[in-house]
């Protein structure tokens, strides 16, 4: 049973405004099946052809709360302008440490979780440490890391993270961020040409 768009559920869900529960270890079949799933929604996402048979709107991230599961987990799958890969099933993860520079998305974010246009900028730390555990599906293991983050994957993760702390980013949308710069903005003319 794959997640699409039918098991999201929407803006004004009393889950979505709850702090998520810590995930018990070791994990359950159930958690060990949602964390595959999870991240699994996001990969199928990105595939043209899977995202238009099944109608699923194109992510970066999902995290359990969207599907109706008040647990500390979420699954990111999001390529940096450098190409690198961030692919994780992350459970009870924490937020360690974070810069005092503030960026955001131009044009502002999106959400599975979330119908309608927006309007506004959402302010981000520029760089964040992120502990947890992420999932391994492969080995069935739980995998202990340390994500250094900045930019467009910083942003990424903080949001999937808001996510299990029952923060919508529409609640903390502004019109300007005079002070903050464009998570974009270290990218080069050139670069700009291959993303």
């Amino acid at each position: 049973m794959m997640i699409t768009m039918k098991n999201v559920i929407r803006e004004g869900h009393p889950t979505l405004t709850k702090v998520a529960q810590d995930v018990k270890l070791p994990l359950s079949q159930a958690d060990k099946k949602l964390l595959k799933d999870m991240l699994q929604y996001v990969i199928n996402s990105q595939d043209d052809e899977i995202a238009e048979r099944y109608e699923l709107r194109p992510a970066v991230g999902i995290a359990a709360p969207q599907v109706n599961q008040s647990k500390r987990m979420f699954a990111v799958h999001v390529r940096d302008f450098d190409g690198t890969l961030y692919s994780y099933a992350l459970v009870n993860p924490v937020l360690k440490a974070r810069s005092t520079d503030i960026i955001y998305v131009p044009g502002g974010e999106g959400c599975l979780s979330v119908d309608r246009e927006t309007e506004g900028l959402t302010p981000r730390y520029g760089s964040v440490i992120f502990e947890g555990l992420n999932y391994d599906a492969v080995t069935d293991t739980l995998v202990p890391v340390e994500l250094k983050l900045h930019g467009y994957v910083g942003i990424v993760f903080q949001h999937e993270f808001d996510h299990i702390n029952g923060i919508m980013f529409t609640s903390k949308l502004f019109p300007s961020l005079p002070n903050a710069k464009p998570a974009f903005e270290f990218v080069t003319e050139e670069d700009e040409e291959s993303i």
